[in-house]
């Protein structure tokens, strides 16, 4: 254990308690005990100051918040100028800056984090390195997995897994960075190895307002936030937003692409359904490349990884034999098979650039028609619904329009905005507002040799609605529909 005075470097303390033994840091009040420092932030909803009485009746040492002590409170408060940017710099130093001891890769962009960290993830586990991943669908160390419940987790709880991950021989960990982690100061202080850029579209505007203000919290990441910029910058250079990128002093920028003036360029690309085939071109060098992952958004996400890898210094056929092993993501392009003579796929699809992505490696594999299903989200930013019922619209043959996670929300009103886009085109669509009876229309209308698409939830298992959240998994409904209609995965 570390001292308040030494947990809190730099911020002033009271001499009655700066040499008290801190044992833990906590932001949830539950999560407290004896000899804690709690971290109440001001939230959306409710500010965490209301809960510092509860964790101080737990035993917490002390409060620190950005809100002045309130007149009542008969405990140790300190008070900071950004709480969570506090936390992180509080949890570094609590757990013995295990960013020093490891490599850490974060990974941000609009689309193709989550495949792009666990292609890497696969790379290092393949050269023999005991690894930690965080992401949208889970947290994993040492091959051990818990449930995500942010795509970014909480400071106090990355630099707790850097610290197991270090104490179990741990050398690298791969993460997702999402935008609001870095407005928000979730990865503050971090020491990141590596920064890889993916690419950036429409999303997320309910929160960034602006396209710029989303792309400055992206760039963060790869100027330091509250940390000095990484080493290495990995960027994408077919990206608009990306070439816009600059290298911070001191750090070496390798791009990749497809197209021209990329240092790492992908060439002779063959999709299939078994999968990609291509080279990639760094220098004078090429490398072959082969995974089971379909599609052009893949050829991206396997650059990138690629490119991630060769800065930790992995060897080419290291690097290949990584990629050749990522064999699937959770919910994204996932096969749902029971025997149907038709390609059922679950993706997280869910702007309208990551519809026109996935649609487009369905296309890919030269089906007969693609059936697309899709909803928008509840209490998210409305003027993407028309673009993404216009991306489903202009590239299937049939769609079926239907809920995301509605929220607060009138599910009807949600596919209302949808509609807009989708009726610029004379596509054939029906909608229905229950999602598991849209999974049924979707499946009941392919025929063999079709692609059905069921995007936006990926590998989410629920549903949240206005006044509850209820269970939903687009691949059991699938399944069980699929089973309904008599096939079965077990050929006879």
């Amino acid at each position: 254990m570390s001292t308040l005075a030494e947990i809190l470097s730099g911020v002033p303390v009271s001499p009655a308690i700066a040499a008290a033994q801190v044992s833990g840091v906590a932001y949830d009040s539950r999560k407290v005990g004896p000899g804690f420092l709690f971290f109440a932030f001001p939230g959306k909803h409710v500010d965490g100051g209301v809960f510092a009485a509860q964790a101080l009746e737990r035993g917490a040492l002390a409060i620190v918040s950005e809100s002045p002590r309130p007149a009542d409170f008969n405990g140790f408060w300190i008070q900071v100028e950004h709480g969570r940017h506090a936390l992180a710099l509080a949890a570094r130093n609590f757990y013995g800056k295990p960013d020093e001891r490891i490599a850490i890769t974060g990974i941000t962009g609009t689309n193709g984090k989550t495949t792009t960290t666990y292609i890497l993830d696969s790379i290092l586990r393949g050269a023999g390195h005991t690894t930690a991943l965080a992401g949208t669908i889970e947290s994993r160390l040492a091959g051990k997995a818990t449930v995500a419940v942010n795509t970014t987790p909480e400071s106090a709880e990355l630099f707790r897994l850097f610290a197991e991950l270090a104490a179990a021989g741990g050398t690298h960990a791969t993460m997702e960075v999402s935008s609001h982690a870095l407005a928000l100061g979730r990865v503050y202080g971090i020491h990141f190895h590596t920064a890889v850029f993916t690419n950036l579209t429409r999303d997320h505007l309910d929160f960034h307002q602006t396209m710029e203000e989303y792309f400055a919290a992206k760039r963060m990441l790869f100027e330091g936030a509250g940390a000095p910029p990484p080493p290495f910058a990995v960027v994408n250079h077919d990206d608009a937003f990306g070439r816009r990128i600059k290298a911070a002093p001191g750090t070496e920028r390798l791009s990749y692409g497809i197209g021209e003036g990329a240092a790492a360029r992908a060439c002779n690309i063959h999709s299939g359904f078994d999968g990609l085939h291509f080279e990639i071109v760094l220098g004078k060098e090429r490398f072959p490349i082969v995974s089971p992952l379909p599609g052009r958004m893949n050829v991206y996400n396997i650059l990138a990884a690629w490119c991630a890898g060769h800065t930790l210094g992995i060897a080419p056929e290291l690097l290949a034999s990584g990629i050749a092993a990522c064999r699937a993501v959770p919910g994204r392009f996932e096969r749902v098979d029971e025997g149907q003579p038709f390609l059922v796929v679950v993706d997280y699809a869910h702007t309208d650039d990551a519809l026109r992505n996935v649609i487009g490696v369905a296309r890919g594999l030269d089906p007969k028609r693609v059936i697309t299903l899709f909803g928008c989200g509840g209490d998210r930013d409305r003027a993407k619904r028309p673009m993404m019922g216009e991306a489903a619209a202009e590239l299937s043959d049939f769609v079926v329009l239907t809920s995301d996670n509605p929220r607060s929300e009138d599910p009807l009103a949600i596919i209302n905005d949808a509609l807009q886009g989708l009726w610029r085109h004379d596509t054939p669509h029906v909608e229905e507002p229950d999602r598991e009876k849209a999974i049924r229309i979707a499946l009941a209308k392919a025929e063999p040799g079709d692609i059905v698409i069921l995007a936006g939830k990926g590998h989410e298992t629920y549903q949240i609605l206005k006044d509850r959240t209820i269970s939903l998994d687009d691949r059991e409904v699938a399944r069980r529909v699929l089973r309904g209609f008599g096939y079965s995965a077990v050929k006879e």
